[in-house]
C-alpha cells in the first residue's frame, strides 16, 4: 500500500526528505536545552558564578532560537509536500476513474470515489505531513532523551524503561480495537454520500412526493450510525490521555522521590539539582513522545483504512485496453454482431443478451423496439465498446471492436445515452463537448438537425445562454435535443438515440427523424425507443424480448411476422385512436 501511495510524491520528493532532516535538527537543540539548564544551576545560579550564567544563558537562547527556525522550517517543507501530495495523489485517482470502463464505475459507487477523492486523500495527507514530521521528531525524541538521560544518571534513567511497556500496551489494544471501527464507518461514509447525491439529485421528485421526511429519517438513520461508531472509537482514544498523563505522573513523582534520597545521601555527589532538574525534563519529553505516537498510531488507523480505500481504486485495471498494434481508422459504419452474448457480472446464467446475429449496412437506420430490461441499451452498448461482448464478436466497419484503438472508435460513434447530461456553461459550451473545434455555423447546423435551433434562438442570450448544472434551467425535451445536437457535431459514422426523443412531441419527434434521412444519410442510425411511430420509417426494426432476438426486418414485415411488435403496435394505434 505505502509503496503505491509514495508513487504520487514525485516532484515534492525534495521538501519531503528536507523535512526529517530539519526535524532531527530541532530535535538535537531539544535535547541540548536540559543539558545546558542543568550546568546553568549548578555552575552559575548555585555557585554564583555571572560569567558561567551570561556564558549559558546565551547559548540556552541560541540553541532556543535554532530550534524554533528548524521547527518553522520543518513546518513549511512538510505543508508543501503534504499538499502535493495530496494534489498528485487527487489527481491520480481522478486519471484513473477516467480511465475506468462502465464495468469498472460499476464496481466502485459514484458516493464512494467521491468519499475516496474527498475525505480519504485529506486522511492519507494529513497522515502523510505527520509521517515526514511528527513520526520522526517523536521517536528521535524518545532516543535521544533517554540516551541523555541514561548520560545523567543511569539508575533514574531506567525509572522510564519501566513505564514504556505500559504505554506501548496501551498503544497495541488501541491500534488494534479502532482500526475495524474506522474501516466500518468509512462504509458508511460512502452509504451517506449516496443518500445525499441521491437527494440532492432527485429534490424535485423527493418534494413531488412529499417524502422529505422519508429522506430525513434515511438521512438520520445513516449518520447516526457513523456517530455511534465514532462515539465507539473515541471511547477507546480516551483512553490513551489517562494513560500518558499516569505515566509521566508516575515518572515524576518516582525521580523526585529517589533523586532526592540520592542527593540527600551522598550529598550531591552523584546527582545534583540541575542534574535532577534535567532528568525530570527528559522525562516529559520521553513520555510525551510516547503521547505523541499514540495520537500517530490513532491517525495512521485511519489513515491505514483511507489508504486502503484509495489503493483499491488505484491498483484496478481498466477492463478495456488497446490492442498491441490498434487500427486507427474505421472505415464505414456497417455493424455486425456474431452470435454476441453479454453479461454484466460475466456469469452464463445471468446473461441479459443472448446468441444476437445481426448485420446493419452502413448508412441505414435501425429501429429497436423491447419492453423494460429486454437488452435494447446493452445491445447498443457494445458498439462503442463501453462494454465488451461476453461471448462472439462485434464488428465495426468489417473489424472486431477490439482491435480498433478506444478513442478512435468512440470518436467514430456518437451516443445520445437514455439520462441527457448537460454541463454547467453556456449552451455552445455544452456542445462543443462534440467538437471543440466547431464554428458557430456549425453550432447551429446541428442544432437545427436536431430542432434545437428554435427554442435557442427564443432565449435573450441565444447560443450564449447559461445551462445550469444537469440543465435544470431546460425541458426534458430542450435537454434531450442539445444532446443530440452536440452528438452529432462529433460527425460520426454511426449515432446512436437510446430513447433519447421520449420527452419531444411525435412532431418534433418526426422532424429530427427526416432531418437524419435528409442531411447525414450516409451515417448509421440506430434508434431506441417506446413508441412505434418513432422507428416504424426505419429500414429495419430489431425486436428484442428478455435478450433475445425476436424478430428482425421492416414494420410491414415485422406486422406481418411477428406478435410481439404487432401487439404493441396494435395497443399504441388504439390508444391513439381512442385518444
Amino acid at each position: 500500500m505505502i509503496k503505491e501511495l509514495a508513487k504520487s510524491v514525485r516532484e515534492y520528493k525534495k521538501p519531503a526528505i528536507m523535512t526529517p532532516l530539519l526535524v532531527t535538527l530541532e530535535v538535537i537543540m531539544e535535547v541540548i536545552i536540559p543539558l545546558l539548564m542543568a550546568d546553568l544551576i549548578d555552575k552559575g545560579i548555585y555557585t554564583g558564578e555571572m560569567s558561567e550564567i551570561l556564558k549559558l544563558g546565551l547559548a540556552l537562547i541560541i540553541s532556543a532560537i535554532l530550534s524554533l527556525a528548524f521547527g518553522i522550517l520543518s513546518g513549511i517543507t512538510a505543508t508543501k509536500a503534504s499538499a502535493g501530495f495530496a494534489k498528485n495523489l487527487r489527481q491520480d485517482l481522478y486519471y484513473k476513474v477516467q480511465d475506468f470502463s462502465f464495468a469498472n464505475i460499476d464496481k466502485f459507487e459514484t458516493s464512494s470515489i467521491i468519499t475516496r477523492l474527498t475525505t480519504d486523500v485529506s486522511n492519507i495527507q494529513m497522515a502523510f505531513q505527520m509521517l515526514t514530521r511528527i513520526a520522526v521528531r517523536a521517536p528521535l525524541m524518545l532516543v535521544f532523551s533517554l540516551i541523555m538521560s541514561f548520560t545523567v544518571n543511569t539508575k533514574l534513567a531506567l525509572i522510564f524503561l519501566a513505564l514504556i511497556p505500559i504505554v506501548v500496551t496501551a498503544l497495541y489494544f488501541i491500534m488494534g480495537t479502532v482500526h475495524p471501527i474506522f474501516k466500518r464507518v468509512f462504509k458508511k461514509y460512502d452509504k451517506l454520500n449516496n443518500v445525499v447525491e441521491e437527494n440532492v439529485s432527485g429534490i424535485r421528485v423527493v418534494k413531488s412526493y412529499l417524502l422529505e421526511e422519508r429522506e430525513k429519517r434515511k438521512f438520520g438513520q445513516i449518520s447516526d450510525e457513523i456517530y455511534k461508531d465514532f462515539s465507539k472509537a473515541e471511547k477507546i482514544n480516551a483512553l490513551t490521555m489517562p494513560t500518558m498523563q499516569f505515566a509521566i505522573y508516575s515518572a515524576i513523582l518516582l525521580i523526585s522521590w529517589f533523586g532526592a534520597k540520592i542527593i540527600v545521601n551522598t550529598n550531591m555527589t552523584e546527582l545534583t539539582t540541575g542534574e535532577i532538574t534535567s532528568l525530570i525534563t527528559y522525562g516529559i519529553q520521553v513520555l510525551t513522545s510516547l503521547m505523541v505516537l499514540a495520537m500517530l498510531v490513532i491517525m495512521s488507523t485511519m489513515a491505514r483504512t483511507s489508504g486502503e480505500r484509495i489503493v483499491e481504486v488505484l491498483k484496478e485495471e481498466p477492463d478495456l485496453h488497446n490492442p498491441k498494434k490498434p487500427v486507427k481508422e474505421v472505415k464505414d459504419g456497417s455493424i455486425e454482431f456474431n452470435n454476441v452474448s453479454f453479461s454484466y457480472v460475466n456469469e452464463k446464467d445471468k446473461e441479459c443478451l443472448k446468441n444476437i446475429k445481426l448485420k446493419i449496412k452502413s448508412g441505414e437506420t435501425i429501429g429497436i423496439i423491447g419492453g423494460t430490461g429486454s437488452g435494447k441499451s446493452s445491445l447498443v452498448n457494445l458498439i462503442p465498446r463501453l462494454y465488451d461482448a461476453t461471448e462472439g464478436v462485434v464488428k465495426v466497419g468489417g473489424l472486431d471492436v477490439k482491435k480498433y484503438d478506444i478513442e478512435t472508435l468512440r470518436n467514430e460513434v456518437s451516443m445520445v445515452l437514455q439520462k441527457n447530461v448537460l454541463f454547467s456553461g453556456t449552451i455552445k459550451e455544452n456542445l462543443r463537448w462534440g467538437d471543440k473545434n466547431a464554428t458557430d455555423e456549425e453550432l447551429i447546423r446541428a442544432s437545427k438537425l436536431a430542432q434545437a435551433d428554435e427554442f435557442i434562438q427564443s432565449f435573450p442570450n441565444k447560443y450564449d445562454t447559461y445551462i445550469e448544472q444537469g440543465g435544470t434551467n431546460v425541458s426534458g425535451g430542450q435537454r434531450q435535443r442539445l444532446c443530440i445536437a452536440r452528438a452529432l457535431l462529433k460527425k460520426p459514422k454511426i449515432l446512436i438515440l437510446d430513447d433519447s426523443t421520449s420527452a419531444v412531441d411525435t412532431k418534433t419527434d418526426s422532424l429530427i427523424r427526416k432531418a437524419f434521412k435528409e442531411e447525414i444519410p450516409n451515417t448509421t442510425k440506430i434508434i431506441i425507443a417506446q413508441r412505434i411511430a418513432s422507428v416504424q420509417d426505419a429500414d429495419k426494426i430489431i425486436v428484442l424480448d428478455n435478450g433475445t432476438l425476436n424478430g428482425f426486418g421492416t414494420h410491414e414485415e415485422l406486422l406481418k411476422t411477428n406478435e410481439i411488435y404487432r401487439e404493441v403496435y396494435e395497443s399504441q394505434v388504439k390508444g391513439g385512436n381512442e385518444e
